[in-house]
Protein backbone atom coordinates (compact mmCIF):
# COMPACT_ATOMS: atom_id res chain seq x y z
CA UNK A 1 0.00 0.00 0.00
CA UNK A 2 1.46 3.40 -0.97
CA UNK A 3 2.64 5.49 2.02
CA UNK A 4 0.26 8.36 1.12
CA UNK A 5 -2.74 6.01 1.08
CA UNK A 6 -1.68 4.38 4.34
CA UNK A 7 -1.33 7.77 6.01
CA UNK A 8 -4.77 8.89 4.84
CA UNK A 9 -6.31 5.62 6.03
CA UNK A 10 -4.65 5.89 9.43
CA UNK A 11 -5.81 9.49 9.79
CA UNK A 12 -9.35 8.55 8.83
CA UNK A 13 -9.42 5.69 11.31
CA UNK A 14 -8.06 7.95 14.05
CA UNK A 15 -10.72 10.59 13.29
CA UNK A 16 -13.44 7.93 13.46
CA UNK A 17 -12.03 6.70 16.77
CA UNK A 18 -12.01 10.23 18.19
CA UNK A 19 -15.59 10.82 17.05
CA UNK A 20 -16.69 7.56 18.63
CA UNK A 21 -14.91 8.49 21.84
CA UNK A 22 -16.62 11.89 21.80
CA UNK A 23 -20.02 10.27 21.39
CA UNK A 24 -19.64 7.51 23.95
CA UNK A 25 -17.45 9.05 26.67
CA UNK A 26 -19.56 10.99 29.20
CA UNK A 27 -18.33 14.29 30.60
CA UNK A 28 -19.33 15.88 33.96
CA UNK A 29 -21.36 18.73 32.46
CA UNK A 30 -24.99 19.79 32.13
CA UNK A 31 -26.71 22.20 29.78
CA UNK A 32 -28.87 25.25 30.34
CA UNK A 33 -31.04 26.84 27.64
CA UNK A 34 -33.75 29.52 27.47
CA UNK A 35 -37.05 28.32 28.92
CA UNK A 36 -40.62 29.58 28.59
CA UNK A 37 -41.50 33.14 29.54
CA UNK A 38 -44.96 33.88 30.92
CA UNK A 39 -46.82 37.19 31.22
CA UNK A 40 -47.87 37.55 34.87
CA UNK A 41 -50.65 39.90 33.70
CA UNK A 42 -52.07 37.36 31.26
CA UNK A 43 -53.31 33.79 31.03
CA UNK A 44 -51.42 30.52 31.07
CA UNK A 45 -52.96 27.20 30.04
CA UNK A 46 -56.36 28.85 29.79
CA UNK A 47 -56.56 30.60 33.16
CA UNK A 48 -55.25 33.89 34.60
CA UNK A 49 -51.82 33.64 36.19
CA UNK A 50 -52.91 36.02 38.97
CA UNK A 51 -56.30 35.36 40.54
CA UNK A 52 -57.33 37.98 43.11
CA UNK A 53 -60.63 38.06 44.98
CA UNK A 54 -61.91 40.15 47.88
CA UNK A 55 -60.33 43.38 46.63
CA UNK A 56 -60.92 45.68 43.68
CA UNK A 57 -58.71 44.84 40.71
CA UNK A 58 -57.97 46.58 37.44
CA UNK A 59 -57.27 45.39 33.92
CA UNK A 60 -53.66 45.73 32.89
CA UNK A 61 -52.21 45.74 29.39
CA UNK A 62 -48.63 45.26 28.35
CA UNK A 63 -46.31 42.55 29.60
CA UNK A 64 -44.58 41.83 32.89
CA UNK A 65 -43.03 38.51 31.93
CA UNK A 66 -41.29 36.15 34.29
CA UNK A 67 -38.53 34.11 32.66
CA UNK A 68 -37.22 30.57 33.11
CA UNK A 69 -34.29 28.33 32.22
CA UNK A 70 -34.41 24.76 30.95
CA UNK A 71 -31.78 22.37 32.33
CA UNK A 72 -30.83 18.80 31.54
CA UNK A 73 -31.88 16.20 34.10
CA UNK A 74 -29.64 14.95 36.91
CA UNK A 75 -29.44 11.52 35.24
CA UNK A 76 -28.58 12.86 31.78
CA UNK A 77 -25.05 11.90 30.71
CA UNK A 78 -23.64 14.50 28.35
CA UNK A 79 -20.97 13.36 25.91
CA UNK A 80 -17.99 15.31 24.67
CA UNK A 81 -19.54 16.15 21.29
CA UNK A 82 -22.64 17.60 22.96
CA UNK A 83 -20.49 19.58 25.38
CA UNK A 84 -18.42 21.11 22.57
CA UNK A 85 -21.57 21.93 20.58
CA UNK A 86 -23.09 23.56 23.66
CA UNK A 87 -19.97 25.64 24.29
CA UNK A 88 -20.06 26.90 20.70
CA UNK A 89 -23.83 27.53 20.59
CA UNK A 90 -24.92 31.05 21.52
CA UNK A 91 -28.32 30.09 22.92
CA UNK A 92 -27.05 27.35 25.26
CA UNK A 93 -24.73 27.28 28.24
CA UNK A 94 -22.71 24.27 29.35
CA UNK A 95 -21.90 24.26 33.08
CA UNK A 96 -20.36 21.73 35.49
CA UNK A 97 -22.97 19.15 36.54
CA UNK A 98 -22.46 20.00 40.22
CA UNK A 99 -23.53 23.59 39.54
CA UNK A 100 -27.09 22.39 38.93
CA UNK A 101 -27.04 19.33 41.17
CA UNK A 102 -24.62 19.97 44.05
CA UNK A 103 -23.59 17.24 46.50
CA UNK A 104 -24.96 14.49 44.27
CA UNK A 105 -28.51 15.78 44.57
CA UNK A 106 -31.01 13.69 42.63
CA UNK A 107 -33.48 15.18 40.17
CA UNK A 108 -36.32 14.36 42.56
CA UNK A 109 -34.57 16.20 45.41
CA UNK A 110 -33.82 19.17 43.15
CA UNK A 111 -37.43 19.28 41.95
CA UNK A 112 -38.74 19.22 45.53
CA UNK A 113 -36.37 21.97 46.59
CA UNK A 114 -37.31 24.09 43.58
CA UNK A 115 -41.01 23.62 44.33
CA UNK A 116 -40.52 24.75 47.92
CA UNK A 117 -38.53 27.80 46.79
CA UNK A 118 -41.18 28.63 44.21
CA UNK A 119 -43.93 28.46 46.83
CA UNK A 120 -41.96 30.69 49.20
CA UNK A 121 -41.24 33.16 46.41
CA UNK A 122 -44.98 33.50 45.77
CA UNK A 123 -45.62 34.29 49.43
CA UNK A 124 -42.84 36.88 49.53
CA UNK A 125 -44.08 38.41 46.27
CA UNK A 126 -47.53 38.89 47.78
CA UNK A 127 -46.12 40.45 50.94
CA UNK A 128 -43.74 42.76 49.04
CA UNK A 129 -46.49 43.95 46.69
CA UNK A 130 -48.97 44.64 49.49
CA UNK A 131 -46.33 46.43 51.58
CA UNK A 132 -45.51 48.62 48.59
CA UNK A 133 -49.22 49.49 48.49
CA UNK A 134 -49.35 50.13 52.27
CA UNK A 135 -51.82 47.26 52.71
CA UNK A 136 -51.23 45.58 56.12
CA UNK A 137 -50.17 41.92 56.19
CA UNK A 138 -50.12 39.88 59.40
CA UNK A 139 -46.95 37.83 59.86
CA UNK A 140 -45.63 35.40 62.44
CA UNK A 141 -42.77 32.96 62.97
CA UNK A 142 -43.52 29.28 62.36
CA UNK A 143 -41.82 25.91 62.39
CA UNK A 144 -41.01 25.33 58.70
CA UNK A 145 -39.49 21.86 58.94
CA UNK A 146 -38.66 19.30 61.61
CA UNK A 147 -35.57 17.17 61.07
CA UNK A 148 -36.15 13.42 61.23
CA UNK A 149 -34.82 11.76 64.42
CA UNK A 150 -34.10 15.17 65.98
CA UNK A 151 -35.12 16.17 69.54
CA UNK A 152 -38.08 18.10 68.08
CA UNK A 153 -39.59 15.19 66.15
CA UNK A 154 -43.03 14.44 67.57
CA UNK A 155 -42.91 17.49 69.83
CA UNK A 156 -42.94 20.36 67.37
CA UNK A 157 -44.71 20.23 64.00
CA UNK A 158 -44.52 22.14 60.72
CA UNK A 159 -46.92 25.07 60.94
CA UNK A 160 -46.69 25.51 64.72
CA UNK A 161 -46.47 29.22 65.52
CA UNK A 162 -43.47 30.02 67.72
CA UNK A 163 -44.46 32.74 70.19
CA UNK A 164 -41.43 32.56 72.50
CA UNK A 165 -38.30 30.58 73.38
CA UNK A 166 -37.45 30.38 77.09
CA UNK A 167 -39.97 33.13 77.73
CA UNK A 168 -38.39 35.58 75.28
CA UNK A 169 -40.76 36.72 72.53
CA UNK A 170 -39.82 35.69 68.99
CA UNK A 171 -40.21 38.39 66.32
CA UNK A 172 -38.29 36.92 63.37
CA UNK A 173 -37.02 33.45 62.36
CA UNK A 174 -33.41 34.26 63.24
CA UNK A 175 -34.45 34.85 66.87
CA UNK A 176 -35.19 31.14 67.30
CA UNK A 177 -31.66 29.94 66.50
CA UNK A 178 -30.15 32.79 68.50
CA UNK A 179 -32.11 31.85 71.62
CA UNK A 180 -31.53 28.09 71.26
CA UNK A 181 -27.77 28.47 70.81
CA UNK A 182 -27.50 30.34 74.10
CA UNK A 183 -27.78 26.88 75.65
CA UNK A 184 -25.10 24.24 75.97
CA UNK A 185 -25.90 20.99 74.17
CA UNK A 186 -27.91 18.74 76.47
CA UNK A 187 -29.73 21.57 78.23
CA UNK A 188 -33.48 22.04 78.02
CA UNK A 189 -35.15 24.87 76.13
CA UNK A 190 -38.83 25.75 76.36
CA UNK A 191 -40.87 26.70 73.29
CA UNK A 192 -44.18 28.51 73.63
CA UNK A 193 -46.22 27.65 70.55
CA UNK A 194 -49.66 27.86 69.03
CA UNK A 195 -50.27 24.38 67.56
CA UNK A 196 -50.67 24.33 63.79
CA UNK A 197 -54.22 22.98 64.01
CA UNK A 198 -55.28 25.76 66.38
CA UNK A 199 -53.69 28.39 64.13
CA UNK A 200 -55.46 27.00 61.05
CA UNK A 201 -58.83 26.89 62.85
CA UNK A 202 -58.42 30.46 64.08
CA UNK A 203 -57.58 31.71 60.60
CA UNK A 204 -60.59 29.94 59.13
CA UNK A 205 -62.89 31.45 61.77
CA UNK A 206 -61.33 34.92 61.51
CA UNK A 207 -60.24 35.05 65.15
CA UNK A 208 -57.01 35.38 67.10
CA UNK A 209 -55.72 32.02 68.35
CA UNK A 210 -55.74 31.75 72.15
CA UNK A 211 -54.54 28.20 72.82
CA UNK A 212 -50.80 27.98 73.47
CA UNK A 213 -48.59 25.16 74.67
CA UNK A 214 -45.21 25.04 76.37
CA UNK A 215 -42.97 22.37 74.89
CA UNK A 216 -39.70 21.42 76.57
CA UNK A 217 -37.00 20.10 74.25
CA UNK A 218 -33.54 18.84 75.19
CA UNK A 219 -30.96 20.29 72.85
CA UNK A 220 -28.28 18.26 71.11
CA UNK A 221 -24.94 19.04 69.50
CA UNK A 222 -24.89 20.17 65.88
CA UNK A 223 -23.18 17.76 63.49
CA UNK A 224 -22.50 20.11 60.60
CA UNK A 225 -19.24 21.87 59.78
CA UNK A 226 -18.15 24.77 61.93
CA UNK A 227 -18.33 25.49 65.62
CA UNK A 228 -20.40 23.02 67.63
CA UNK A 229 -23.57 24.48 69.08
CA UNK A 230 -26.89 23.51 70.63
CA UNK A 231 -29.72 22.69 68.24
CA UNK A 232 -33.23 21.25 68.46
CA UNK A 233 -33.65 20.09 64.85
CA UNK A 234 -36.04 22.57 63.29
CA UNK A 235 -35.90 25.38 60.77
CA UNK A 236 -37.98 28.48 61.40
CA UNK A 237 -39.75 30.56 58.77
CA UNK A 238 -42.44 33.16 58.35
CA UNK A 239 -46.12 32.67 57.58
CA UNK A 240 -48.67 35.32 56.67
CA UNK A 241 -52.37 36.09 56.70
CA UNK A 242 -53.46 38.20 53.76
CA UNK A 243 -56.47 40.55 53.91
CA UNK A 244 -57.84 39.05 50.68
CA UNK A 245 -57.15 36.11 48.38
CA UNK A 246 -54.22 36.14 45.96
CA UNK A 247 -53.54 32.93 44.02
CA UNK A 248 -50.73 32.43 41.54
CA UNK A 249 -51.63 29.74 39.02
CA UNK A 250 -48.50 28.55 37.28
CA UNK A 251 -47.51 24.88 37.21
CA UNK A 252 -44.27 23.20 36.16
CA UNK A 253 -42.11 26.11 37.32
CA UNK A 254 -39.63 25.94 40.18
CA UNK A 255 -37.15 28.08 42.06
CA UNK A 256 -37.40 31.55 43.58
CA UNK A 257 -36.43 33.71 40.60
CA UNK A 258 -39.95 34.80 39.54
CA UNK A 259 -40.58 36.64 42.81
CA UNK A 260 -39.98 40.16 41.50
CA UNK A 261 -42.22 39.76 38.45
CA UNK A 262 -45.04 38.21 40.49
CA UNK A 263 -44.86 41.14 42.92
CA UNK A 264 -45.03 43.67 40.08
CA UNK A 265 -47.92 41.81 38.45
CA UNK A 266 -49.88 41.85 41.74
CA UNK A 267 -49.12 45.54 42.22
CA UNK A 268 -50.31 46.33 38.68
CA UNK A 269 -53.56 44.40 39.08
CA UNK A 270 -54.35 46.23 42.34
CA UNK A 271 -53.77 49.74 40.97
CA UNK A 272 -55.52 51.69 38.19
CA UNK A 273 -53.65 52.26 34.94
CA UNK A 274 -50.79 50.26 33.46
CA UNK A 275 -47.36 50.04 35.03
CA UNK A 276 -45.79 49.35 31.64
CA UNK A 277 -47.78 51.78 29.52
CA UNK A 278 -48.48 48.82 27.24
CA UNK A 279 -44.77 48.07 26.76
CA UNK A 280 -43.23 44.58 26.76
CA UNK A 281 -41.16 44.26 29.93
CA UNK A 282 -39.63 41.03 31.21
CA UNK A 283 -37.38 40.37 34.15
CA UNK A 284 -36.18 38.13 36.91
CA UNK A 285 -35.04 38.23 40.51
CA UNK A 286 -35.83 36.81 43.90
CA UNK A 287 -37.70 39.05 46.33
CA UNK A 288 -38.03 39.04 50.09
CA UNK A 289 -40.86 40.26 52.28
CA UNK A 290 -39.35 43.76 52.39
CA UNK A 291 -39.05 44.08 48.60
CA UNK A 292 -35.32 43.44 48.34
CA UNK A 293 -34.40 41.94 44.95
CA UNK A 294 -31.79 39.18 44.90
CA UNK A 295 -29.63 37.55 42.19
CA UNK A 296 -30.52 34.42 40.24
CA UNK A 297 -28.82 31.83 38.04
CA UNK A 298 -28.89 31.51 34.26
CA UNK A 299 -29.24 35.24 33.60
CA UNK A 300 -27.88 34.92 30.04
CA UNK A 301 -30.45 32.28 29.12
CA UNK A 302 -33.26 34.41 30.55
CA UNK A 303 -32.35 37.54 28.60
CA UNK A 304 -32.23 35.48 25.39
CA UNK A 305 -35.61 33.91 26.13
CA UNK A 306 -37.15 37.30 26.91
CA UNK A 307 -35.73 38.90 23.77
CA UNK A 308 -36.92 36.06 21.56
CA UNK A 309 -40.42 36.42 23.01
CA UNK A 310 -40.49 40.13 22.16
CA UNK A 311 -39.32 41.95 25.30
CA UNK A 312 -37.61 45.30 24.89
CA UNK A 313 -36.78 45.95 28.55
CA UNK A 314 -35.43 43.47 31.10
CA UNK A 315 -35.51 44.15 34.84
CA UNK A 316 -32.19 42.76 36.08
CA UNK A 317 -31.07 42.18 39.69
CA UNK A 318 -28.19 44.51 40.51
CA UNK A 319 -25.89 41.59 41.35
CA UNK A 320 -26.52 40.01 37.93
CA UNK A 321 -26.04 43.20 35.93
CA UNK A 322 -22.35 42.90 35.05
CA UNK A 323 -22.71 39.30 33.82
CA UNK A 324 -25.89 40.05 31.86
CA UNK A 325 -24.31 43.08 30.20
CA UNK A 326 -21.44 41.01 28.78
CA UNK A 327 -23.70 39.57 26.09
CA UNK A 328 -26.94 41.56 25.81
CA UNK A 329 -29.27 40.54 22.97
CA UNK A 330 -29.66 43.29 20.36
CA UNK A 331 -32.60 45.60 21.08
CA UNK A 332 -32.98 44.56 24.74
CA UNK A 333 -32.34 47.19 27.43
CA UNK A 334 -31.13 45.78 30.75
CA UNK A 335 -32.51 47.81 33.66
CA UNK A 336 -30.72 47.55 37.00
CA UNK A 337 -32.98 47.04 40.04
CA UNK A 338 -32.19 46.40 43.69
CA UNK A 339 -35.65 46.74 45.25
CA UNK A 340 -39.30 46.66 44.23
CA UNK A 341 -39.28 50.46 44.50
CA UNK A 342 -36.44 50.58 41.95
CA UNK A 343 -38.52 48.41 39.62
CA UNK A 344 -41.64 50.54 40.08
CA UNK A 345 -39.61 53.67 39.33
CA UNK A 346 -38.13 52.09 36.20
CA UNK A 347 -41.57 51.04 34.98
CA UNK A 348 -42.82 54.59 35.47
CA UNK A 349 -40.00 55.85 33.24
CA UNK A 350 -40.64 53.14 30.64
CA UNK A 351 -44.36 53.92 30.63
CA UNK A 352 -43.76 57.64 30.15
CA UNK A 353 -41.02 57.16 27.55
CA UNK A 354 -38.25 58.62 29.73
CA UNK A 355 -35.93 55.75 28.96
CA UNK A 356 -32.80 57.91 29.02
CA UNK A 357 -33.19 58.07 32.80
CA UNK A 358 -33.23 54.31 33.27
CA UNK A 359 -30.42 52.81 35.41
CA UNK A 360 -28.90 50.51 32.82
CA UNK A 361 -26.62 47.52 33.42
CA UNK A 362 -22.98 47.86 32.46
CA UNK A 363 -20.02 45.47 32.49
CA UNK A 364 -18.02 47.72 34.78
Amino acid sequence: MPRRTATMLASTLMLIALLCAGVFIPVPYSEMSPGPTVNTLGDHDGEPVLQISGHKTYEASGHLNMTTVRVTSAEYKMNLVEAVYGWLAHDNSVVPHETLYPDGKTEEEATQENAEEFSQSQESAKVAALKALDIPVKSWVVVSTVVKDSPSQGRLHAGDVIKAVDGTAVKKPADVAELVTKHEPGEDTVFTVVPAKEQAAAEKEGRTPTKTQKVTITTETSDDAGEKRAIVGISAGTDHTFPFSIDIKLADVGGPSAGLMFALGIYDRLTPGDLTGGKFVAGTGTIDDNGKVGPIGGIGMKTIGAHDKGARYFLTPADNCATAAEDTPDGLTLVKVDTIDDALGALKDISSGKTADLPKCTTG
